[in-house]
């Protein structure tokens, strides 16, 4: 099997992850955590970096961080990975799904600004809702496949209603837009280092953030709330969310290597697109003006995907499509879906990701392309 997005572990991972069962540093207060830390405020720019077990945590701190409250309204995408509006219903907020825009996949802004245009009204206190009297929390933007919205727009449209960005850039870590890193833009940002993600920790998660105040509060929520060294007292209700020094040292060793895997990753894609430009029925998403993506995924809207993707697997070549809509799973089928067109319905219908490894070969990148070409010429 071609894989998907497969780890690639070809720098200092063995060396840095021995040197902490040689230590005895297992856990979350080796040395490691911090140089984790050190070097992801460094890559993106952010003046505050904090550790956490995984990028689900991340979202969760960084939403409770914004002031996020039960009853509240967070306005999420339609399209992504269900974790962030698992986040928002673990505070006991709920979520406004937003559709996706048809050309670049985002959250569709235009929808957004829309909605808070006609049916939101500033108080004191914030932004609500007028119809059901609910607090806006936060926006909560998804990177969706290392891509990026206009953040020049989302972050106008967060000022003038007064609702904070909390930015879900768990796929978009060396994504940026107008020269600025991915995350940094909202009032705290998040990343994964899941399995398949551009660098990898095998789990574990970062929060970005500027405001000094609130990386303190968010290491220390993420440690217990544990207050000072001698005794175990706690000030308030905290969280097991710190990310251990064996995965630290793996994410240290795969940031050294980030450099190349994201020129890497714009070589598949650029190879892909040049194969497949002339292929009747593929469509590309298309990438926000001053915006450079990661290239996490690399993904293409076709025509009969499920035979597509049949046809692929029987050849021992991994494929997937994007994620059920939220809107369609059982846990926010109740939530308001805002939409004109239903383009997240049809991007789950015809979008499908294609294997993009760091570490995929030539040969292996041409078995696709003549995969591919051979079903649509078939």
């Amino acid at each position: 099997m071609i894989p998907l997005s497969a780890p690639n572990i070809a720098g200092n991972e063995w060396t840095y992850i021995k040197d902490c069962l040689d230590t005895g540093w297992v856990s979350s207060a080796g040395a490691y955590v911090g140089r984790m830390e050190e070097a992801v405020a460094r890559y993106t720019g952010s003046p505050f970096a904090v550790a956490t077990s995984n990028g689900t945590t991340a979202l969760h701190i960084s939403l409770l961080l914004a002031g996020v409250q039960a009853g509240d309204l967070v306005l999420s995408p339609d399209i992504t990975f269900v974790a962030p509006v698992n986040a928002i219903k673990y505070l006991g907020a709920d979520p406004l799904l937003v559709d996706s825009d048809p050309e670049n996949w985002q959250m569709d802004l235009e929808i957004l600004e829309s909605f808070l245009a006609a049916e939101s009204e500033i108080r004191p206190g914030g932004c609500f809702h007028m119809a059901s009297g609910k607090r806006i929390g936060a926006l909560l933007p998804v990177h969706v496949l290392g891509a990026i919205c206009d953040m020049e727009r989302l972050m106008a449209i967060s000022g003038r209603y007064r609702v904070p960005v909390v930015e879900d850039s768990t796929e978009a870590l060396g994504s940026r837009y107008r020269g600025r890193h991915a995350g940094t833009f909202g009032l705290l940002g998040c990343f994964s280092f899941n399995g398949n993600k551009i660098i990898t920790t095998g789990g574990g998660g970062m929060v970005v953030t500027a405001d000094s105040g609130i990386a303190r509060r968010c290491k220390h929520l993420t440690t217990q709330a544990k207050a000072g060294t001698g005794e175990y007292f706690h000030d308030e209700v905290g969280y097991n969310y710190r990310m251990v020094n064996l995965l630290a040292a793996m994410g240290v060793a795969q940031m050294e290597q980030l450099p190349a895997f994201l020129d890497r990753k714009a070589e598949i894609t650029r190879i892909y697109n040049e194969a497949f430009a002339g292929l009747e029925g593929i469509r590309f998403r298309q990438d926000v003006p001053g915006s450079v993506p990661n290239h996490w995924l690399y993904t293409i809207q076709v025509p009969r995907l499920r035979q597509l993707r049949e046809y692929l697997e029987s050849g021992g070549i991994e494929c997937r499509p994007l994620w059920v809509p939220m809107h369609l799973l059982p846990a926010f089928r109740d939530s308001r879906f805002l939409t004109r067109n239903n383009q997240s319905e049809y991007l789950y219908q015809h979008a499908i990701s294609l294997p993009c490894s760091t570490h995929l070969t030539d040969a292996q990148q041409q078995e696709v392309i003549g995969s591919l070409i051979r079903f649509f010429h078939g």
